[in-house]
Parts: C-alpha cells; structure tokens; sequence
C-alpha cells in the first residue's frame, strides 16, 4: 500500500494537501507601520483636495468663471486619480488605506474651505493654498518613504509636479506681470 502524500497543516487531511491562510498570503514586499503612516497621510490630503475642489467647483462665481470652473474639474479629475494610486499602492504593499470621511477630516492637513459662494480671485487664492499644503505634505514624508520603498517616492514625484503644475497655472490668474 502507497503511503498518502499529504500535507498536515493543521487540519484533517484526507486525501489533499492543504494550506493554511498564511501560506496563502500574497509574497513580496510589505510596508514597515512607518510607511503605511506616511502613505496614509499623503492619501488623506489627496481625497480632501478632490473634495475641497469640488466644494470650490460647485460654488466659485465671478469674473472667468467658466475657466475657474474648468480648471477646477481637472485638479478633481487627477487629484482622485492620485489618490486611488496611493491607496493601491498602500495594498500592494500589504497596508490597509483609510478614505473614510472621519479619517479625512481628522487627519488631514488641509485647511477648511469656507461654505458658500466663493468669489474667483478668493478661490484661485484658496484653492493654490491648498495644492501647495498638499505638496507639503509629500515633500514631508517623500525622504522616510523613499529610504523604504524608492518604488513609492517615484509615485510622489509624479505627483508633486503635476500639483506644483496645477498651483502655478491657479495662481497666475490672480498675478500681474512682475515688474509692473
């Protein structure tokens, strides 16, 4: 009689080979407390700016108007783009994201945005700030997380520039040439 090629893994075996949760948990690399922390940080301004921008969207009235408005759709657009690639990417690193709308607004280090109708030039001014405080944050956490995981920091380079893009195109609109 041939002898069973089981595996015992901690359960009846009868006949297959079995295995336990563990061993069937993703490999690879996984994210130290400290790198999910600072991942988690940058996600939480990112979904705060897509919902400060659309508060910004739905309200903002005045001169260019249109444009502003425009304007605003596309700093939406990548802004939760960008988050959905940190969260994803906190995933892949064994890290569980939190969008939860208590999370965002404890920890997020975004001012408020003020309710009501909001004229273009206080606006352009709110929402600058706010790419700018975004940024901030990345280029807070960008050396801890690229020390750990170069693979993360690359995904905040990518980021930081198409903010700083975005702020330096909001904000011309309320700058006078210089020198003038």
């Amino acid at each position: 009689m041939a002898e069973s090629k089981t595996k015992k893994t901690g359960s009846s075996t009868k006949g297959a080979v079995k295995t336990t949760r563990q061993q069937n948990a993703e490999k690879g690399f996984t994210a130290s407390p400290t790198l999910a922390s600072n991942l988690q940080l940058v996600l939480v301004d990112l979904l705060e700016l897509a919902i400060q921008g659309k508060q910004a969207h739905w309200n903002v009235v005045g001169r260019n108007f249109r444009d502003t408005h425009r304007q605003l759709d596309e700093i939406i657009d990548d802004a939760r783009a960008f988050s959905d690639t940190i969260a994803e990417r906190m995933r892949a690193l064994h890290a569980v994201p939190d969008g939860r709308s208590a999370t965002i607004a404890k920890a997020t280090s975004l001012p408020a945005f003020p309710a009501g109708e909001v004229s273009t030039t206080e606006t352009i001014d709110l929402v600058t700030e706010r790419l700018e405080v975004a940024v901030g944050t990345m280029r807070d956490v960008h050396d801890a997380v690229d020390e750990e995981d170069p693979t993360s920091a690359d995904l905040l380079h990518a980021i930081i520039e198409r903010l700083e893009q975005f702020a330096w195109m909001v904000s011309a609109e309320n700058r006078s040439p210089a020198g003038r």
